[in-house]
């Protein structure tokens, strides 16, 4: 059995962490690799952790084939589902597969507008993607996440450092805490992450305290009876004027 394995595909999905990676180890190791690995042709589209700890300890799988693909960016669509679906992955990996989905069904749509000749025909055949994807709010529905993590997770992957998106996959913090820490500079990320746990939370703190403080102070709230009595004395004022005014040509006439 010939086994290709896609560098690309491989590194699509984030990989596991020390523990997950042991985890899975010792479950194969004691029970052997009940889940078939996914193939499209020779290239191995599901499993990769599987396969390299079977090879690795002599043990035995099995592989099913899935033939419905027409493109590579099918069967990273495929992936994407097939990893949102399970319960292990973290809300913060949700939120990255989801957008992934939403950057390579827009970049499709994208090239079927440009060009629809240089779409295969069986892709061009297909059901439009479900949901249209053009919002965060789409992406957000399927990460199973709200709206406002989907852009916090926007923040960490445009100015995170790669330390610490591992400490945010690693749960070290939380996505709304990385996401005040990605404002910082580089090296004031990977000290805060140096520092721990702590040290990240104090981090976090202090750019949202930093924020608050910048802040323009709101003006106080008036309320609905305060605004009346303020209105009727414009108009008292204004009454008085016009009567002032309504005196002085009465005496001009008069003269």
């Amino acid at each position: 059995m010939n086994i290709t394995i896609n560098e690309e595909l491989r590194s699509f999905i984030d990989p596991l962490t020390h523990n997950e990676y042991a985890a899975l180890e010792r479950s194969l190791l004691a029970e052997g690799c009940r889940d078939a690995l996914v193939l499209w042709g020779e290239v191995l589209i599901d499993g990769h952790n599987r396969y390299e700890i079977c090879s690795k300890h002599n043990i035995a799988f099995r592989t099913v084939q899935n033939t419905s693909f027409a493109s590579l960016d099918d069967v990273m669509l495929w992936m994407i589902d097939n990893h949102l679906a399970r319960r292990s992955v973290s809300d913060y990996q949700r939120g990255v597969l989801a957008l992934r989905k939403k950057d390579i069904v827009a970049a499709r749509v994208a090239q079927r507008a440009a060009d629809p000749q240089a779409v295969p025909a069986s892709e061009a055949a297909a059901a439009p993607e479900s949901p249209p994807w053009n919002t965060r709010e789409d992406v957000a529905k399927a990460a199973r996440v709200s709206s406002n993590t989907i852009s916090q997770i926007e923040r960490i992957q445009k100015a995170a450092t790669p330390q610490l998106v591992e400490a945010v996959r690693a749960g070290t913090i939380s996505i709304n805490a990385a996401a005040s820490v990605a404002s910082l500079p580089e090296a004031v990320q990977n000290a805060a992450v140096a520092g721990g746990r702590k040290e990240l939370q104090q981090a976090a703190k202090q750019v949202r305290e930093q924020k608050a403080g910048s802040r323009a102070p709101k003006e106080p709230a008036v309320d609905a009876e305060t605004e009346l009595r303020a209105q009727v004395a414009a108009l008292r004022e204004k009454v008085d004027t016009l009567t002032a005014e309504n005196l002085a040509l009465k005496a001009q006439l008069g003269s």
